[in-house]
């Protein structure tokens, strides 16, 4: 049987969702959890990979069982019970055997938070930045992003791919208060794009970059040319969509 798994963290005290040698997970403390509930060695698969101090409203993982998981509830209550208290297990859904969390998403959604004053408690959860921000412009920007597939300039450098592009399904800035969020939706992102779109798109906010000099950016296809990558307090992965073909 397999099935996915929802879960939601606070990424401030991991090293990123993956497992990786020395260093703390959600992937490695969700294996734990599940190995002991069903007394066997279970690691789960993600959707993806977040880095270091990122966080999730939904993440979603893979698993494997021999038999057909009986009292769900009751199951996602025993997990919660042994996962740390920055992470949860929102809920479990039967999928088909070959169904993949990683290869099946239609697409992906990020927030980033943005505080413009001090707030003690936004700290780790939001990053601060007080300086003034032309919302408007920033949104103008977002407007090309949905003319452009080829996102190289906000890619890490060095990364294995095979491809560049990307479809961006939406991507708007909203301000409430104080509180600024940056809302993205696409078939994929390519490590570290969010973080360095973000950076990008303050300058813009600044008067630092002009919507001319964005474009430039874009065509430029070089990260050298992009704003800096903003801390990774800020992200949240908050959505992934799936084919309903996939879930029994």
């Amino acid at each position: 049987m397999r099935y996915f798994i929802e879960i939601s963290y606070n990424g401030t005290a991991y090293h990123g969702w993956q497992i990786q040698k020395n260093a703390t997970s959600i992937q490695g403390k969700i294996n734990d959890a599940l190995s002991k509930k069903l007394r066997l060695t279970t690691t789960c698969l993600g959707s993806g990979r977040t880095d270091t101090g990122v966080h999730a409203l939904v993440q979603i993982a893979q698993f494997d069982t021999e038999e057909p998981i009986s009292g769900r509830d009751n199951f996602i209550f025993q997990l919660n019970s042994m996962l740390p208290n920055d992470i949860s297990v929102n809920n479990i859904i039967e999928v088909t055997q070959d169904a993949s969390a990683r290869f099946d998403a239609i697409s992906r959604s990020y927030l980033y938070k943005v505080h413009c004053r001090k707030n003690p408690f936004l700290d780790g959860r939001s990053y601060f930045f007080s300086q003034p921000l032309d919302i408007y412009k920033m949104n103008e920007a977002c407007k090309l992003l949905h003319d452009w597939t080829d996102f190289q300039a906000f890619s890490k450098v060095h990364t294995d791919v095979h491809t560049f592009n990307c479809n961006i399904l939406k991507a708007e800035w909203k301000r409430e208060n104080d509180l600024l969020t940056f809302s993205v939706t696409a078939n994929r992102f390519l490590r570290g794009m969010v973080r360095a779109l973000v950076g990008t798109m303050l300058d813009v906010g600044q008067n630092k970059t002009s919507l001319e000099n964005f474009k430039g950016i874009l065509t430029s296809r070089d990260r050298r040319n992009a704003g800096r990558s903003v801390p990774a307090c800020g992200l949240y992965l908050s959505d992934i969509t799936y084919p309903d073909s996939i879930k029994l």
